[in-house]
């Protein structure tokens, strides 16, 4: 997938050495098609990291993407400067007269908190409104899952006995969901997360679905049933070495951590972690760029036909 973002992004030079195929706006604006519009709300520590990992999982279909990035400006960030910021990132005051075929909102580092003293909290609740007239699939991962069925549904999140932490067995759907489409029964994906959702929450919404979930992880991918919402309470995005710097990370903050479990060989913390959720991850991505928003989004956003089709779904 040809991906177009600003050619000075930190992660274009990695991601053209891993062959990811990375446009210019002047070739871009050569070809006669429409691309997706695609917005990410970066809520991370680790932003450049994070648009690298995700950059990367969009980088798999033929589809032209036009991605921008989005931060909440009523946080602090503390691990990234406010010039990265200014560059390459929008405020939503900057983008909410505009529509969008996809969204994807990322974990964060707070689940210790509730959601109300998150400091963005009031933010983030405007920003999901927003998205349900003017996105047409929102992808929420971990955190994002978590905040996004609360301030939806009200659906709560509960405190784990201890951290998730590590590479878990989930299982597909035994019924076909184009989400899933190319997935084995068993597919294995990165955890990292103190908090959880009840399935009897999630059973209750008539309009959602339990895709996926696994005997250690519990729920882990769920869904409206027009795939307009996505909630997936892993990392499928996550890096080889992700879960290794957070562990050292830990270590080294005298938080005692367990080793990652399923993830080190032998558990041993000092060896190279084992990568089995690379074929998934791209899987997952695609189909959701391809079935939930390329092949439903309106082709023209300001075309009353198109408009009436889609406020249908709300």
């Amino acid at each position: 997938m040809p991906i177009k973002i600003d050619k000075k992004l930190p992660a274009v030079d990695i991601l053209k050495s891993e062959n990811v195929f990375i446009m210019d706006d002047e070739r871009a604006n050569q070809q006669d098609i429409r691309p997706l519009n695609i917005l990410i709300l970066n809520l991370m520590p680790q932003k450049i990291v994070t648009e690298t990992q995700l950059l990367r999982h969009l980088g798999n279909t033929p589809l032209q993407l036009n991605v921008e990035f989005l931060y909440m400006k009523s946080h602090d960030f503390k691990t990234t400067g406010l010039e990265h910021l200014e560059t390459f990132y929008k405020t939503f005051e900057e983008v909410q007269d505009r529509y969008f075929d996809g969204l994807i909102i990322t974990g964060a580092p707070v689940e210790h908190l509730p959601f109300e003293e998150v400091d963005y909290w009031e933010e983030f609740c405007r920003l999901i409104t927003w998205s349900k007239t003017h996105v047409y699939s929102t992808l929420h991962i971990c955190w994002g899952a978590q905040a996004g069925l609360y301030a939806r549904y009200g659906v709560d999140k509960m405190t784990l006995s201890k951290k998730l932490s590590g590479v878990f067995s989930q299982f597909s759907p035994e019924h076909p969901n184009l989400l899933f489409r190319g997935f084995d029964d068993e597919y294995f994906s990165p955890h990292s997360r103190h908090t959880t959702v009840r399935k009897e929450a999630i059973q209750a919404l008539t309009n959602l679905e339990i895709l996926s979930e696994g005997r250690e992880v519990g729920v882990s991918v769920v869904a409206s049933r027009d795939l307009r919402e996505v909630y997936s309470f892993g990392h499928l995005e996550y890096d080889r070495d992700t879960l290794a710097k957070e562990y050292e990370r830990d270590v080294t903050a005298g938080l005692n951590p367990d080793v990652p479990e399923h993830y080190f060989k032998d558990d041993n913390p000092q060896a190279r972690p084992n990568l089995c959720w690379s074929l998934p991850a791209a899987l997952f991505f695609s189909n959701w760029i391809n079935y939930a928003v390329y092949q439903e989004t309106p082709f023209d956003w300001e075309s009353p036909e198109n408009e009436v089709s889609f406020f249908a779904y709300l």
